[in-house]
């Protein structure tokens, strides 16, 4: 499946789970992403697996990011960051480099993170694949466009403050396919717009994480994945 029409399954998807509740992970309209042991997980019927990532050589650690340009998580394409959100349906395009308000982070520091539990950090899925990052919180309907004063937003807000506990300093990480979604960069323009003061957007997302070998969790058992890898 190309990118352009994953990145378009992902966006129906999320459109839908704002019309209706769900018990699947990635119809619900926010949510907390399973931990291990994770169940398993249904995909829904027009959503392919992502390819699997190549076998580590034995003998290797376990984390060994490849550079940036193998992902492409550093492509130069001459996209203005902008402040306004990218509509609804120009979400898959090639993305800026920056954010204002924010920040971009990489894998090797996205990983890093991750392993340090006194950051904090909380870790946002703003697509609607089942395979996410582990630990990761299911958001994707923020990834829309709109306004920043729409329905959206005002359920996007009352989510992250009973996240976060009412702190608007905890990093907050919000990604999407990889460099040519836009949902993620809609997320984090929403969260910087609420008075977020540490948002970090993971433009690589998770075709950069997937080629840097590191594991997922929720793919389809047809591509091995399980309840995680």
């Amino acid at each position: 499946m190309s990118a352009a029409l994953r990145c378009t399954t992902a966006l129906a998807i999320a459109v839908a789970s704002l019309a209706a509740a769900s018990d699947a992970w990635t119809q619900d309209s926010f949510g907390d992403a399973p931990r291990s042991p994770q169940p398993r997980m249904q995909p829904a019927p027009t959503t392919a697996p992502l390819p699997r990532r190549a076998q580590q050589q034995a003998g290797k650690p376990a984390f060994q990011p490849r550079p940036s340009a193998a992902s492409g998580e550093g492509q130069e394409y001459g996209v203005a960051p902008q402040r306004d959100l990218r509509p609804s349906d120009a979400l898959h395009a090639p993305t800026p480099t920056s954010i204002p308000g924010g920040r971009v982070i990489g894998t090797q520091a996205l990983a890093q993170l991750l392993k340090d539990p006194a950051s904090k950090a909380l870790l946002f899925h703003v697509y609607g694949a089942p395979e996410h990052l582990p630990g990761a919180i299911q958001a994707a309907p923020a990834g829309q466009g709109g306004g920043f004063d729409d329905d959206v937003q005002r359920g996007f807000g009352a989510f992250l403050e009973q996240t976060t506990g009412g702190s608007d300093t905890r990093p907050l990480v919000f990604y999407c396919q990889g460099v040519q979604c836009w949902m993620s960069y809609n997320a984090a323009l929403r969260a910087i717009r609420m008075g977020q003061r540490n948002v970090l957007w993971y433009r690589g997302g998770l075709e950069a994480w997937t080629l840097a070998g590191l594991p997922t969790q929720g793919g389809s058992a047809d591509d091995g994945a399980g309840a995680a890898r």
